[in-house]
């Protein structure tokens, strides 16, 4: 066989095996693995509708992610929420893993492409426990050597299959997914408090502050008002807003210690809703915040009408009125389960919540 004929082989086998490549160093006298098995699924028989759990365990420890009647769970963290769409894509992914090259693979080179007892092992079982598929995931597979593997996005990544130990495959796909990081599954949706009609912030440090306003649309006030101070309307109308945009960068464990929610940062909101937020901040860990928090209060379900408000009108916001409820009900019963958690909110969400009294006020022009 001449080079040239070679070289077209080469390329046959990237474009037809989904990323094949001759990738295992071998000698002159050994040969690539059969022909008839690139672009054959990887994980043969694995259903998504059997999947009922997955657990993966890595260098930096283990999550098991468990389907719920509500949707899927963390098993580590307590049964907090998992990102149904993310849970949902891997096994899909892993279903649509096919064969791009398969090589023998020595005792020699198990290290070195982390096919050992160093790589992912990923576990896909029903809901008896019955194992359905399972494989370990190694080293990174790039064309062109990047300069930081950790952060530059593979081509591919290498395989093992425990019931074919003497073989390590490549896939095209390089399986970021498969992290045991709860931060990489946990559903990001956090509590949303809106429509706030009061809202008071209490420091450790005895700094402290409060703002109201009479309606959603009016101005706020900052009480108490000193002689010659001003509020930034602005500055309080981000401070109160904001609390309706957080989400969460993960979830504590359950005995999560050194959190600072022993001395927290107090925040109690109420809303035009009915509802009564009392929140904890503790330390940052990183960029993040420790938080946990509680809901009460009483829904506010009956709509107070416009003045001088025609039929119509009336029909069609009472429609929207009841919708916004349904939905409102339905984010409290989630709000209700995240209040059993210690969760980890990104600082940059809370910063314009959590400014001192006099950040709150206009400054003085100079002169």
């Amino acid at each position: 066989m001449n080079a040239r004929v070679a070289a077209i082989l080469v390329a046959l086998l990237v474009v037809l095996g989904g990323g094949a490549l001759l990738v295992l160093q071998r000698g002159d006298g050994e040969r690539p693995g059969s022909a008839a098995a690139l672009g054959q699924p990887l994980l043969k028989g694995l259903k998504a509708a059997e999947v009922a759990a997955i657990s993966i365990r890595d260098a930096a420890g283990a999550i098991t992610l468990q389907r719920k009647d509500e949707g899927w769970a963390i098993a580590e963290r307590d049964g907090f929420p998992a990102d149904f769409d993310k849970v949902r894509e891997f096994v899909v992914k892993a279903i649509e893993l096919k064969v791009g090259q398969l090589e023998p693979l020595p005792e020699k080179d198990r290290a070195r492409l982390a096919l050992d007892d160093k790589g992912t092992r990923v576990e896909f079982r029903s809901a008896e426990g019955k194992p359905l598929a399972t494989l370990v995931i190694g080293k990174k597979h790039f064309r062109k050597e990047p300069e930081d593997p950790e952060k530059a996005q593979a081509d591919g990544r290498f395989v093992l299959l425990p019931e074919d130990p003497k073989t390590a495959y490549l896939v095209s796909d390089p399986l970021a997914q498969a992290t045991s990081r709860t931060s990489e599954w946990i559903d990001r949706r956090s509590f949303q408090v809106e429509k706030v009609k009061s809202l008071e912030v209490r420091h450790p440090d005895g700094d402290a502050w409060k703002i109201e306003r009479a309606a959603d649309n009016a101005d706020w006030k900052l009480t108490p008002l000193k002689a010659g101070e001003k509020l930034d309307v602005t500055r309080a109308n981000s401070a109160s807003y904001s609390l309706s945009l957080l989400d969460l960068a993960d979830v504590a464990p359950k005995d999560a210690a050194n959190t600072g929610l022993d001395k927290p940062t107090l925040i109690e909101a109420s809303t035009f809703d009915g509802l009564v937020y009392n929140i904890r901040v503790g330390r940052l860990e990183g960029e993040n915040h420790y938080v946990a928090f509680t809901v009460g209060g009483t829904l506010v379900r009956e709509r107070t009408p416009e003045k001088d408000e025609k039929a119509e009108d009336r029909e069609r916001r009472d429609k929207e009125h009841a919708e916004r409820i349904r939905k409102l009900e339905e984010r409290l019963a989630r709000e209700k389960r995240l209040s059993q958690y210690v969760l980890l909110v990104p600082k940059s969400k809370l910063e314009d919540t959590l400014k001192k009294r006099a950040e709150l006020l206009q400054k003085e022009e100079k002169k």
